[in-house]
């Protein structure tokens, strides 16, 4: 099942199960929020839920985005109770991008990067067997909900900023249960969005580089994620032409660390159990433009599709204004 969050032509704040073209609105919950913490109160499986809610009200997907409609798949009504995070080095690519992989992290540990050696950890101790903990993978804070760009609109890139290149990634979306036991609502195919450039000068500017917008969406996955995701990432040029492409893989089959211990390595920290709030939590990737050289430009666009994750994730790059900041004293 796909959910999605919308304006419907009512101006009435909606959620949703896509199927195709076909938005049903369902009854009684304005958002996928309140939706999912019915299903933690009661009992419920999401799914059933939310189908025995749907109601007779349906609308065109393809209107309500035309129309600027479309809502990000979950969000919270306070931005600063969402937190947006990630976790990289955790996928193994292509075949041929495998055995290239398998070939720099081979001999002694010691001439190995810093990055090659995790994820060499993660190749050896991502996969625990089930009730145990693996090796922690990198990981990284990129804000909070305010960040969050849903399908059609425009990702904004600092003036400061030295690249602004798309990660077409699995992002898992949660909701914390008022136990404090993280609850995954689904998945959504998204854009984690980083500054590059920043990050290739000196690995211990991977901060500053995450510290960006991002796109989630357009559909929530509710359900189990696929053990293997096939999808494309494509730039689209200022004309409209596609300037790049490439396919890209996720799922656990394709990675390094299965979900339960990426996101057991996330939530165990007691700041990330706090009831009520909403994270969005990347699984990282191994498919980057930059990677083929490409700087993407102000006024293109990125294209992220998956099948399974319905419509495509779509955005076009903007740069903001410099805006110089001087620090007050009171």
């Amino acid at each position: 099942m796909l959910l999605i969050q919308y304006i419907d032509v009512h101006h009435t704040r909606r959620v949703g199960i896509l199927d195709q073209d076909r938005i049903t609105a369902i009854d009684g919950f304005a958002t996928t929020l309140a939706l999912a913490q019915h299903a933690i109160d009661s009992g419920s499986a999401l799914e059933q839920l939310a189908r025995d809610h749907a109601g007779s009200a349906t609308e065109s997907y393809a209107a309500v985005l035309a129309a600027g409609r479309l809502l990000a798949p979950i969000d919270h009504p306070d931005p600063a109770h969402c937190y947006v995070t990630g976790t990289g080095l955790t996928h193994l690519g292509s075949a041929d991008t495998r055995d290239a992989m398998h070939k720099k992290i081979g001999g002694a540990v010691e001439a190995l990067s810093d990055s090659m050696k995790m994820f060499r950890m993660g190749v050896e101790g991502g996969k625990p067997q089930s009730g145990e903990a693996g090796v922690q993978p990198e990981w990284f804070y990129k804000g909070d909900g305010s960040i969050v760009r849903t399908t059609g609109a425009t990702i904004p890139m600092p003036a400061f900023a030295l690249d602004g290149g798309e990660e077409p990634e699995i992002a898992g979306l949660y909701l914390v249960g008022p136990d404090g036991a993280p609850c995954r609502v689904g998945y959504a195919i998204g854009n984690e969005f980083s500054d590059h450039v920043t990050e290739r000068q000196n690995y211990l500017y991977l901060a500053h580089s995450k510290l960006r917008n991002c796109a989630v969406g357009p559909a929530l996955l509710v359900g189990e994620l696929p053990a293997h995701v096939a999808g494309t990432s494509r730039i689209i040029g200022v004309d409209g032409a596609v300037r790049w492409e490439k396919p890209f893989l996720s799922g656990e089959q394709n990675m390094s660390h299965t979900i339960a211990n990426l996101e057991h390595h996330h939530f165990k920290y007691p700041l990330f159990q706090r009831p009520g709030d909403v994270h969005i939590h990347f699984f990282g990737t191994a498919t980057l433009s930059f990677a083929d050289n490409i700087s993407v430009q102000s006024g293109e666009a990125f294209e992220i599709e998956a099948p399974v994750f319905g419509p495509p994730l779509r955005n076009q790059l903007s740069v903001l204004d410099a805006a110089p900041v001087k620090v007050k004293t009171l």
